[in-house]
């Protein structure tokens, strides 16, 4: 098939991943964005976002000549046979997913086609979005009085956070949607270095390909605010969560992942995904009654830790002092959008306490979004946040986290308690350590 020429649109966490990737496999990619500085960083190999491995995969493809980075859209255009829209879709005020961005791009690609074009969305777009962008660029093309044939493709990314260069490297699926026989065999030959081993390919039709994306997020937020329901139950019966938890996972119909009670999800997707896909529902008048349990369930989450703080130490927390492990949503990222540390913080600081905070990645991430808040205190390492704290609140499961020094930590905070989100402990240790402690179901919270 030889190296194809494809343009990925919207240098973001996806277009970067996606762009860096196909790079990777012998494509020519240009790489498409307005922001000018975004682009001068990434011809300059500074990459705004932490990624493990991402970085050298640009680098060492840009130094080959295979990815380039660009702010002329007609250039990108010109450029590709394939189009990918990697842009952003952030929620409208309605909970409705922004297609501003995604819209935008097709009109681009409308004004400056002249050869057949295969437009990818790649973004998380609800269902009818491919139709949306196929009537843009009719509209463009007929405002041109010329006549080009286009397909429009779904392609939506399955990448975690954290492991996305992996997950494209080695997807568990490769989802397209089309009714485009010249556009499939394109995506085929694209896809074809990523599944030497066995096919990975479900080809289906557009709207099922725009709803799987939604459906798989809905999914996997639903199992953890199940398993953060069912904890704040164990709690008050005396159970421990995660001996139910390696019992229900053992069973191969429900599997061991995604069943870890904590502090609720966050992130750019879950939150977002789950709402548009509730809104979806509102307007097609199908009330979805289980995610809006979920979205309920994981509000509540996110305060269960302030919860057991004021159990312990009261509603008015003047003069507290609470150490705080963890900032980003998960680990092996700095993302701290809707991140469940946001609202911890602010609970604690609305109640009078000051926070000394530690992440080992999203410290100038934090110092950015949290910029406004009193009380908070940025310290360089795990340690100093202990120094003169009241209480250890555990909020990210970084590895650097889950063995630290107990009986340092029980000489350094003012008292020995660790308030777990994360139920990194064993809380027969810890009792063994003098230390007061809680995690979520563990059945100890009393």
């Amino acid at each position: 098939m030889g190296r194809m020429k494809i343009t990925v649109v919207g240098a973001g966490y996806v277009g970067l991943v996606t762009g860096a990737c196909l790079a990777e496999m012998g494509n020519h990619v240009m790489c498409l964005d307005v922001d000018q500085r975004k682009i001068e960083g990434l011809r300059a190999g500074n990459l705004s976002l932490h990624e493990p491995g991402l970085a050298e995969i640009i680098q060492r493809n840009a130094d080959a000549g295979r990815l380039q980075f660009t702010t002329d859209a007609a250039a990108a255009v010109g450029h590709g046979t394939l189009q990918f829209i990697g842009v952003g879709t952030p929620p409208d005020d309605d909970g409705s997913a922004d297609l501003g961005h995604v819209l935008a791009a097709a009109a681009n690609i409308g004004r400056h086609m002249t050869v057949y074009k295969v437009i990818v969305d790649k973004s998380t777009v609800p269902v009818g979005t491919a139709d949306k962008v196929r009537a843009v660029i009719a509209d463009c093309l007929r405002d041109r009085g010329i006549a080009v044939d286009y397909a429009v493709v779904s392609n939506p990314e399955f990448l975690k956070e954290g492991a996305a260069v992996d997950d494209f490297m080695r997807p568990d699926r490769i989802i397209v949607g089309a009714d485009d026989e010249r556009a499939t065999q394109l995506m085929r030959a694209v896809y074809a270095p990523f599944m030497r081993n066995h096919d990975k390919l479900v080809l289906m039709d557009v709207r099922s390909a725009e709803f799987t994306k939604y459906a798989a997020n809905a999914m996997l937020a639903t199992r953890i605010s199940f398993m953060n329901e069912l904890a704040l139950l164990a709690d008050k019966v005396g159970a421990d969560i995660e001996w139910v938890r390696r019992g229900i996972g053992s069973d191969p119909r429900i599997g061991t992942q995604f069943l870890y009670a904590g502090t609720g999800y966050g992130g750019s997707c879950f939150p977002k995904d789950v709402k548009a896909l509730v809104h979806t529902g509102e307007i097609n008048g199908v009330s979805l009654g289980v995610l809006r349990a979920v979205e309920a369930a994981n509000e509540r989450q996110k305060t269960v830790l302030v919860d057991r703080a004021v159990a312990r130490f009261g509603e008015d927390l003047s003069g507290r002092v609470f150490a705080l492990w963890g900032l980003a949503f998960k680990p092996n990222t700095d993302d701290m959008r809707e991140a469940p540390s946001r609202v911890i913080i602010e609970e604690l600081t609305r109640r009078g306490a000051s926070v000394r905070v530690y992440d080992p990645v999203a410290m100038d991430e934090a110092r950015r979004v949290l910029n406004n808040l009193p009380g908070i205190t940025f310290v360089a390492n795990q340690s100093a946040a202990l120094e003169g704290a009241d209480a250890l609140l555990v909020v990210t499961e970084w590895k650097e986290f889950r063995n630290p020094d107990f009986d340092f930590i029980k000489a350094t905070l003012r008292q020995p308690v660790i308030l777990d989100g994360r139920n990194l402990y064993d809380p027969a240790l810890m009792r063994s350590f003098g230390i007061d402690y809680a995690g979520i179901g563990r059945g100890t919270s009393h």
